[in-house]
């Protein structure tokens, strides 16, 4: 253990925060950490290229928490993010990363929740805010004209994660706006997985003499990739033949629209596959109920189009199927970036109708090498896909009401009686607690928890999948 921590502690790192990396496990700083945290450390901007996966929030988060001082009680850094569950997997990290720093408040400000509860959380500043550029620009607006919403004259650091992807969605004139707010001292992290035109060009206008990194192409995922060419009747029929030659334990499938998504989700749900859709019509709860599904095991196939797809974090995945190939060469690197990490060998896999043999050409130019074609087998009876190993419990129940996940996991194997592998991943919200149990042992589980409930408290408990 002493090598972990020797390992990070050479990056100048507080005592606290190296030791925090070596309690989660992490041995060898990756290259995007090793080359962006001196700088950062010592003051300059960055801007930084690295792929989804590639360990950039702890690049950006060490440096940023080592800098916070928690009895200043004022927002002292500011991460954004283009979506809301980029902005959770980010918190989720930097606060893992902060477990051995005392008192320090860290709070995400996002869209698709009321106003109200998020001013409220903003009475005692928060140190550090992680947030999507809509809210955290109308929780400033409310700060500016009654005092009470988001200030940030204090600010020491601003990270954009993902800048791409938010010049992508149209956020550029909110994150000028934004940046006009910020003290001209504050520190400026721009991170992104390409660096096109429009990148270096909203780079110039907010970065200071930045030290430029291009991490993500030292340690390139090593993924199989190859297309399969149909019209454009069969593109479903295509999904569901590339599923059951290559039956993977999970797959994350693309789609262009959400109009789509949802009609493959039918299709796949109808021929028997766990699999659900993930697109901008769904309510927040809905958002978290299918991610947390695909994170535990309990849903094999998560279809979606890009922009819902932004913040997907799930380690291992071995497939990402285009079920429409991408419409742009970065929007390839995004998707197929989900797959091969790790030193794992991933699979990516697109669709394609010869009314998209003009996308294809383009990301084709952009790799440098033609895509390989393999055909698929003409085969009307395909086997039944397997069942997902794992089922959902949804406790009505979180960190608002003290819930912890050791309380779950007491509550599973003490009186239900599970055994310790028969309970997965527990994700914890602030009302609501999802939590994967093998699915042998799912009916059981629900049953004890619903007759006994957790810690003494009689809790709703609900069956997902």
């Amino acid at each position: 253990m002493a090598a972990m921590t020797h390992a990070f502690a050479s990056l100048a790192l507080p005592e606290p925060l190296a030791r925090a990396c070596e309690s989660l496990g992490f041995a060898t700083p990756t290259p995007i950490q090793q080359q962006a945290i001196a700088p950062a450390l010592a003051g300059r901007d960055l801007l930084a290229q690295a792929r989804t996966g590639s360990g950039k929030t702890l690049a950006f988060g060490l440096p940023l928490l080592a800098k916070i001082e928690p009895a200043a009680l004022r927002t002292q850094a500011l991460v954004l993010c283009p979506t809301r569950e980029l902005a959770d997997q980010v918190a989720k990290d930097l606060r893992a990363a902060a477990r051995f720093l005392p008192n320090l408040k860290l709070i995400t400000l996002c869209g698709g929740i009321p106003l109200r509860p998020q001013l409220a959380s903003l009475d005692v500043p928060p140190d550090v805010v992680v947030g999507t550029p809509g809210r955290v620009l109308e929780l400033l607006a409310e700060g500016e004209s009654s005092g009470k919403g988001l200030s940030l004259e204090h600010l020491a650091t601003f990270v954009l994660d993902e800048a791409d992807r938010m010049l992508d969605m149209g956020f550029v004139e909110d994150i000028r706006s934004l940046a006009k707010r910020l003290p001209k001292a504050a520190q400026t992290l721009l991170f992104s997985a390409t660096f096109s035109e429009e990148i270096r060009a909203i780079a110039a206008t907010l970065l200071r003499d930045p030290v430029e990194i291009a991490a993500a192409l030292d340690d390139a995922p090593r993924i199989d990739e190859w297309v399969h060419v149909v019209e454009p009747g069969q593109r479903h029929w295509a999904v569901l033949q590339v599923l059951a030659d290559m039956a993977p334990e999970a797959a994350l499938v693309f789609c262009n629209t959400r109009k789509e998504t949802a009609a493959l989700a039918t299709a796949l749900q109808r021929e028997g596959h766990a699999a659900d859709a993930l697109h901008g019509d769904l309510e927040q709860r809905e958002r978290e109920e299918v991610l947390a599904r695909f994170a535990n095991g309990s849903l094999r196939v998560l279809i979606a189009t890009d922009v819902a797809a932004r913040g997907i974090d799930i380690a291992g995945l071995p497939m990402v199927l285009s079920a429409e190939i991408a419409s742009d060469a970065d929007q390839h690197v995004h998707r197929i970036g989900r797959t091969g990490r790790a030193g794992e060998t991933g699979v990516a896999v697109a669709i394609v109708t010869p009314a998209e043999a003009h996308w294809r050409r383009s990301i084709e130019a952009a790799r440098g090498a033609p895509f390989p074609e393999r055909g698929l087998r003409l085969s009307p009876q395909r086997p039944k896909p397997p069942p997902a190993a794992f089922r959902t419990l949804q406790i009505d129940a979180g960190r608002q009401h003290k819930l912890r996940p050791g309380d779950v996991l007491g509550a599973l194997t003490g009186a239900a009686g599970l055994p310790a592998e028969a309970v997965g991943k527990i994700s914890l919200y602030p009302t609501r607690c999802y939590v994967a149990v093998a699915r042998a042992q799912a009916e059981k589980a629900l049953a004890k928890l619903r007759e006994q409930g957790i810690k003494g408290r009689k809790l709703r408990v609900a069956m997902l999948d």
